[in-house]
């Protein structure tokens, strides 16, 4: 399998993408990775280059803050346009990037190309939860708006992810909701709740809290892009907020500092369980091709674990599995 990486992409890059890129090589030598990126900066961070790294060079960055549309559409020869379009072209089976979020969306519609049947492509990352199963949450960020059907594409395109990329036999969908009646909500999750119920091969459990998202009741979340990123964004917010008062807590005192010590590996497993870089990445579910989005401040290691995530998907024929379903070919 051939994989292309928006070595430009991401708050650390290119170093980031090269380090993620080289572990990765060493460890799956079967998979041919591509660095999409200004060659004059990334040579230099590769002069021990394994025979299943290669570059490609593409002149042009698109940056953060840029708006999505006008950058894709102008910037033509930039690193993530030039990884779409060997996805697109057939010479890479899936593309990462931490790049520009919109950027990356507006990149897997116009050039790699919608699904057939999917009206809107969905991100969809993994949410760790106390039961270490996670929970696939889509959308989270691709769509602020949705209408019924939307969701309704979502929760079948999560529960084949789950089936097939983590082996859950029949995955629990939930929706997320403001409670567990189902008459609550605003007028889209009522109109969502009964599509739901009626999609052919999932198994709807309900409607899902947002306080008990972590404690693992359901395998695939479903919400809107605007009630999803903040979701998710509320989580990265309290994880990081307690353990920065943990820290603060611990360093009061040679006392505190000595439970800290002992506590350590514990500490350590907790914050792992909450960390985005052990899951690499997201992918946006609904295109034509298998594209993942890392986080904006991955490293080298969520690079890595992006590669494990891509290679997972396509060899149980991800895309090709949902393209199926939804569109009954």
């Amino acid at each position: 399998m051939r994989i292309a990486i928006d070595a430009m992409g991401g708050d650390n890059a290119p170093e980031c993408n090269v380090e993620g890129a080289l572990s990765a090589a060493a460890e799956w030598q079967d998979t041919q990775l591509v660095l999409v990126g200004d060659e004059a900066r990334l040579l230099p961070l590769l002069k021990n280059m394994p025979s299943n790294v290669t570059v490609r060079h593409a002149g042009e960055v698109i940056e953060a803050d840029e708006e999505p549309v006008r950058a894709v559409r102008r910037k033509k020869d930039s690193s993530m346009v030039v990884a779409g379009r060997m996805v697109r072209e057939g010479e890479a089976d899936a593309m990462i990037s931490s790049g520009n979020t919109g950027a990356l969306m507006t990149t897997g519609l116009l050039i790699v190309g919608r699904m057939e049947g999917i009206e809107r492509p969905a991100l969809a990352p993994m949410i760790p939860t106390l039961d270490d199963v996670g929970v696939l949450a889509l959308d989270l960020g691709a769509n602020m708006d949705a209408k019924p059907q939307h969701l309704a594409q979502y929760a079948l395109m999560g529960s084949i992810y789950r089936n097939k990329v983590h082996g859950i036999a029949k995955p629990r969908v939930g929706l997320l909701n403001v409670g567990t009646e189902p008459g609550k909500g605003n007028e889209l999750t009522k109109e969502a709740y009964p599509l739901l119920e009626n999609v052919p091969g999932i198994h709807f459990i309900g409607n899902v809290e947002a306080r008990d998202v972590l404690t693992g009741n359901c395998d695939v979340l479903v919400c809107d892009g605007f009630a999803g990123n903040i979701l998710l964004k509320s989580l990265e917010g309290t994880a990081g907020a307690i353990f920065s008062l943990l820290k603060e807590q611990f360093s009061k005192s040679l006392k505190t500092k000595l439970g800290a010590a002992m506590l350590m590996p514990e500490l350590r497993s907790l914050k792992g369980k909450m960390d985005y870089k052990e899951h690499g990445g997201a992918p946006l579910l609904g295109l034509g091709g298998l594209v993942v989005k890392g986080h904006g401040s991955s490293d080298g290691n969520a690079v890595k674990n992006a590669v494990r995530q891509a290679r997972i998907a396509l060899q149980a024929d991800l895309v090709p599995s949902i393209s199926k379903e939804i569109s009954g070919k």
